[in-house]
């Protein structure tokens, strides 16, 4: 058996593990981090992210001309999350970290050399509860792979290096306890079995959530979406499999809203997949028409970035639990995208040029590899013809080509109208334009069977399995709490494994960009509270 000794052991080398290790090795502490995945992918899923997180009252929104505070943003984000009073762990993070995540994660990034882009997002404005009532989404430039590379060269060139032992592909399965508090873990090697202990102070529980294992998600499906879709994509961390939940929970720990979930509404099947079932999250275009299995228009219209959450109950609602959206290639170059680090390759690797020409011209080079490679992305020069498709693929010809045409036809005369007509599709449109962030990147009233704009896609889009919204239960100083309400001794945890803090700080639904901001300013605040304790 591995034995291994330090002051503080942490569990999980994601976001919140490595900003936690950081801080305890800035004050001088040993640290154990303890991870399952192999070295090359330190940092978890936030490396593959696209990098976004939720700050106020930043330069870059003061540039754009947008006033913001914590008092507003903090209302927004009760009245987004439909947070109960009741539930005074997840609000008191909620308050907490609109008020200081300017210092606490947006400043601390900037002092270590990581920059936004210039113009924040505005995303979840909020559909039936208020959201985002102004921009708030800033992005990473260089997306979380940068984030994750700059702070991992941090920790593996910290002048105090010999106090960090990193393990990986180990497999942490129990706590150990003595007299009533936590004093280490013990598990496995991930590969041949050959098991370990290491003992510490305290420990810091950063493995991410449960989406990952989606037999967990299914069996925590929230009762608004009804029953789980057959076909349900992965987009979460292989090893977010709430293991580490089940063993938080035999020492005493409290698990909170595991039916809280991030999900999405437009996952399509990876052509190189790293997991069984692994889907990637597309940025729907605004401009395409969302229909269901039978190729009927969603009604109310289905819009992204609005409620996400919405988007994923109504498609849930619908026969088959799938859904499509068609569009033409002008509105696909300009609008669609995939969500994280892999296809937004400008940003990634910090081209200027090359994101310059893609917020002007379009990712031509996203929608060609969309249409060659995945099974789902169908692309023709006639409706007709891709009605034909459409039924080919589903298997179940439920596509009418004869509806289809007429409804296509009819939303194209809303959108010869512009912003008078009162279709709430292009009335959106119209709304989301007024900001500039948003009108590089969406199309001014572009009809569908505009005989220019051609050819024609169809995207066949399934719910995508990302993030656990609740979690293990902490106080303000990321002490895991037990049923009785007290902290149990030694045991703290941080990060998406905690709701992202307080065992559930979003509610229902997040403002976005709330989890790698929540991780960061998770893990410093767990690093803070134990310095205090030994």
């Amino acid at each position: 058996m591995e034995r291994l000794e330090s002051e503080v052991i942490v569990v999980g080398a994601g976001l919140a593990g490595m900003v936690a290790s950081l801080e305890l090795l800035d004050a001088g502490r040993r640290v154990a981090l303890v991870d399952r995945d192999l070295e090359a992918r330190l940092g978890g899923l936030a490396r593959e992210s696209f990098g976004g997180i939720l700050v106020v009252g930043t330069k870059e929104q003061r540039r754009a001309g947008v006033k913001d505070t914590p008092e507003l943003a903090l209302a927004d984000w009760l009245s987004f999350g439909e947070l109960d009073p009741a539930e005074i762990w997840p609000r008191r993070w909620a308050e907490a970290y609109v008020n200081e995540c300017h210092d606490q994660v947006y400043l601390w990034l900037k002092a270590r050399s990581i920059g936004f882009l210039p113009i924040p997002h505005w995303v979840e404005r909020g559909e039936r509860h208020r959201g985002n009532s102004l921009p708030r989404f800033h992005i990473v430039w260089g997306t979380g792979r940068e984030l994750v590379l700059q702070l991992a060269r941090r920790l593996l060139d910290h002048p105090r290096r010999d106090r960090l032992a990193l393990r990986f592909g180990l497999r942490v399965e129990e706590f150990l306890m003595e007299d009533g508090r936590v004093v280490g873990v013990r598990g496995q090697a991930e590969d041949d079995g050959v098991p370990f202990e290491a003992r510490a102070a305290a420990v810091i529980v950063a493995c991410g959530g449960i989406n990952g294992d989606l037999a967990r998600v299914r069996a925590h499906w929230h009762a608004d979406w009804g029953k789980p879709p057959p076909n349900l994509l992965n987009g979460a961390h292989r090893f977010a499999d709430g293991r580490l939940h089940d063993a938080v929970h035999e020492a005493g720990g409290r698990i909170t809203h595991l039916e809280r979930m991030w999900n999405y509404a437009a996952g399509v099947h990876h052509w190189r997949p790293r997991q069984p079932g692994h889907g990637l999250s597309l940025v729907p275009p605004r401009s395409a028409l969302w229909l269901n299995a039978r190729g009927e228009r969603l009604l109310p219209p289905l819009v992204t970035g609005f409620d996400t959450r919405d988007l994923v109950s109504r498609v849930c609602a619908e026969q088959g639990q799938y859904s499509w959206q068609l569009m033409n290639r002008k509105i696909a170059v300009k609008e669609l995208a995939v969500s994280g680090a892999e296809f937004n390759p400008s940003i990634r690797d910090k081209k200027k040029l090359a994101f310059l020409r893609d917020m002007l011209f379009g990712n031509r080079w996203l929608v060609d590899q969309l249409r060659d490679n995945c099974i789902d992305v169908l692309c023709a020069d006639s409706l007709a013809a891709l009605v034909v498709k459409m039924n080919a693929l589903s298997g179940e010809n439920l596509v009418n080509h004869g509806r289809l045409y007429a409804t296509v036809l009819a939303y194209d005369a809303q959108l010869a109208m512009g912003g008078d007509c009162q279709d709430p599709q292009v009335q959106r449109i119209a709304t989301v334009r007024r900001w500039r962030g948003d009108r590089l990147r969406t199309c001014k009233f572009q009809k569908i069977l505009d005989p220019a704009a051609g050819p024609l896609y169809a995207i066949r889009e399934f719910i995508v399995s990302r993030k656990s919204l609740g979690g293990i239960q902490t106080d303000l100083d990321c002490r895991v709490l037990g049923d009785s309400g007290q902290p149990i001794v030694g045991l703290y945890a941080a990060g998406e494994a905690a709701g992202f803090g307080g065992g559930g700080m979003n509610g229902l639904r997040a403002l976005e960009g709330t989890f790698l901001g929540g991780c960061i300013y998770g893990g410093r605040r767990a690093a803070r509270a134990i310095l205090k304790e030994i």
